[in-house]
């Protein structure tokens, strides 16, 4: 896929992470600094991003972060799944790059197995880039005065091993022997978003989650890196489920399809269960 065969869904994802990041760089550059800059800059994202959407889509349900949650989405057709800001304190810090905006939409199937995402972007504000269902690279230019176009997110490699990405705060219990399976170096990021960018942007390898997350976190990267070919599922091999009533999604592994089999089996070989093989998320 390139920019040219993007749906009307797609490029209005692209656009609405483009709309919140200019504002969240714009604000992080007007003076709150910490907690309370983080908290504003979800409220004010969230705002942006339920407008645009009930403006251009108002048919559609929207499952957000920052708002309560309305489960008549369950037995909606269409829903949204935002995240203004992920990794709201590395947003705060105000010098960090690894924070995101989150855009996806689910679309329901007549066969159940087949509803899944069809639109996804990841917005990486202080990068002023988004990253959407296609290859393109897309610059979200001005970034204004909190970012700086063509940075990484990651320093330069500085050899052959697999990068595998995953939480400071939150490393799982499996990292060190899915590290020694593939010959991989962990490295710490913050947001989801930030991570899983960095695989399918070729920074990294592999992002492996399994310290609880919610739908939000992962809609928008999951949706992303499946459309441009890389594997995106629990960490037990299975499909990752969307606009169900329970919005808790604890795990997820981002990674290259010919490392899948590789971490899962490392995974299960820790954890003791065996795992599904790598397949499509929805």
């Amino acid at each position: 896929m390139t920019a040219a065969t993007r749906t009307p869904d797609q490029q209005l994802a692209v656009d609405l992470a483009m709309e919140a990041g200019r504002l969240l760089v714009d604000l992080r550059s007007s003076g709150p600094s910490g907690r309370e800059l983080g908290d504003l800059g979800d409220r004010r994202a969230n705002t942006v991003l339920l407008e645009r959407l009930a403006a251009d889509r108002p048919d559609d349900a929207v499952l957000s972060e920052e708002s309560a949650d309305d489960l008549a989405r369950v037995d909606s057709d269409r829903v949204w799944i935002i995240d203004p800001v992920d990794g709201t304190r590395e947003y705060g810090l105000g010098d960090r790059p690894d924070w995101a905006v989150h855009v996806a939409l689910w679309e329901r199937d007549g066969d159940p197995a087949l509803s899944r995402l069809t639109a996804a972007a990841v917005g990486l504000p202080a990068l002023g880039v988004v990253a959407g269902v296609d290859d393109d690279e897309i610059y979200a230019a001005p970034v204004g005065n909190g970012g700086v176009h063509g940075g990484g997110l990651l320093p330069p490699r500085s050899g052959s091993r697999p990068r595998i990405v995953l939480s400071a705060s939150r490393p799982p219990r499996f990292a060190d022997a899915v590290a020694e399976a593939v010959g991989g170096e962990l490295v710490p990021l913050g947001s989801a978003g930030a991570k899983a960018a960095a695989v399918v942007r070729g920074e990294a390898d592999a992002y492996i989650h399994a310290g609880g997350q919610y739908q939000w976190d992962s809609a928008a990267p999951a949706g992303v890196a499946l459309a441009r070919g890389f594997v995106a599922v629990r960490i037990d091999g299975s499909p990752l489920e969307y606009n169900v009533a329970d919005t808790y999604l604890p795990d997820l592994l981002v990674c290259r399809s010919d490392l899948a089999d590789a971490i899962l089996g490392a995974i299960a070989d820790h954890d003791g269960p065996a795992p599904h093989r790598a397949g499509p998320g929805r």
